[in-house]
Formats: structure tokens, sequence, C-alpha cells
């Protein structure tokens, strides 16, 4: 593990405020957070501002900047008056790799989804690698597990209401790890970031999302090696191209409906 610092005062994660029907509502807090890799700022995210180590670990592997965790030489993380900072130090191999996608891109520094920054079309269309040989086949009950497990493991989501969940599953349905952000996309990066640093086996389970599962989410899968992911609500025509070529099985529970996908 390489070292961590902190400094300024972290925020807290939600704040109680006052309705004017005179009663109070807990909500999330959602501040930016900036990437900082070799000196260079790299990208912006909305998100709520806990696990912060997980969401640099994983929002680098997702975005192909490192390899695995062992690329990351330091972390530095400031809490801001306005936001964060994750200044983060790659070795050398990294570092280069970031130095040459810089330049180019064409929108630095900028990032609010998968696809800021890309130098052309053709790269939204770039071919995944498949995970795996064969699709993984989720388990009907495995999956209903899973989902019923899901709200004791969303504490900030208890308090709020408001804010998704992504977490990890063994072939049983047992839900091991959960990460919270008001982003899909962020708690995904959380819960990623948070596994390879236990160097979770990735084959050994699956992602349950509390969401829709979206063409990043498969991205960010497919990054990484997950094999299978069960979600909430149907995901876009687009998705599941993308996991069939990628050979993720997706699962979807809609309502009282419930099917494999892919």
């Amino acid at each position: 593990m390489f070292p961590v610092s902190v400094t300024g005062t972290p925020p807290a994660t939600e704040h109680d405020v006052g309705l004017s029907n005179g009663t109070h509502w807990s909500v999330p807090e959602e501040t930016p957070i900036a990437f900082v890799f070799g000196g260079t700022n790299y990208a912006v995210m909305l998100a709520t501002p806990a696990d912060l180590t997980d969401f640099a670990v994983g929002f680098s592997l997702t975005e192909g900047i490192i390899d695995t965790p062992e690329d990351v030489i330091a972390l530095d993380i400031h809490h801001l008056a306005q936001g964060g900072d994750l200044r983060l130090r790659l070795n050398e191999r990294c570092q280069q790799r970031l130095d040459l996608r810089q330049r180019r891109r064409t929108l630095p520094g900028n990032a609010g989804c998968g696809l800021c920054g890309i130098e052309n079309a053709e790269e939204f269309f770039q071919p995944l690698k498949p995970v795996s040989a064969t699709l993984v086949q989720l388990k009907e009950a495995a999956v209903e597990r899973a989902f019923n497990e899901l709200p004791a493991h969303q504490p900030l989501n208890a308090a709020t209401r408001t804010v998704h969940a992504a977490a990890w599953a063994d072939l049983e349905g047992n839900i091991l790890l959960a990460r919270e952000d008001v982003g899909r996309h962020n708690a995904l990066d959380k819960l990623l970031g948070s596994l390879a640093l236990q160097k979770a086996n990735f084959s050994s389970g699956f992602v349950v999302m509390s969401s829709r599962c979206s063409y990043e989410i498969v991205q960010k899968a497919a990054r990484v090696g997950i094999t299978a992911i069960a979600c909430l609500s149907a995901p876009t025509a687009f998705a599941i191209r993308k996991a069939r070529e990628a050979k993720i099985a997706i699962h979807v529970r809609h309502g009282s409906e419930a099917a494999n996908i892919s």
C-alpha cells in the first residue's frame, strides 16, 4: 500500500436542513474533487467526500491511467475550502502514458462523464476487450439475495434517500463490500478501488448497482475484469451491446420483473 497523507479538515458527508413546514431533512454533500497526476490537473468530479483513497485508485484504474494500485507511489488528499484535491504520484511508466494522453486530449482537466476529453467520436466505439471466454450465468436466488441485502449496506442513503450504491457480492449473493456516492459512476469507482487495494479476484463475484446500468458502468467494469453486473432498472441498448462485446453478464431487476439480458 502506498503512503497516504491528508491535509485540511474532511467535510461532512451529510447535512441537516430545515424545511418550510418546520421539519428537518438530511441531505448528502456534493463537492468538486480534482484528480491531479504528477502535478497536472486531469479531471474534476462532483462527488460525496468519503472513501477518497478508494476513489483515487478506482478512478485511476477505470480511466486506464494505472494498471494496479502498485503503480501509485503516493497519494496526497487535500481538503480545501471549496472541494478537494487528490494528488497522485505515479511510477514513470504510467506517468509517461498519462503525459501522452494529455497531449491528445481536447478538453484537458475536464470530466463530468466517461467521454469528456476524448479526441474524436471513434473512441466512443472502440471495442471492449472480453473479460472472460464464456458468459457468467448469475443464479436468480443469488441476485435476489444481493438486492435484499443491499439496503443494510447503505447508511448514507438510509439517512438521505438520495445517493447511489455499488456493492460487491459473492456468487451466492452475499454482499461483502459497498460504497456510496451521489454519482453512480463514483460509487462504482470507489468500490473497484477498494477491491483492487484488497487484491480481490474480480471473477469471484458480481457488482450490484442501485441504479441503471449505463454504458459508463459497463466500460468501467470491463477495464478491471468484472464479469457480471446486477442492476436496478433497464440499461440502454448501447450498454447492452457493449456488455455483450465485453462478455459481461447483466442481470436487471425492473420493478417486479427480473431477467438476464446479455
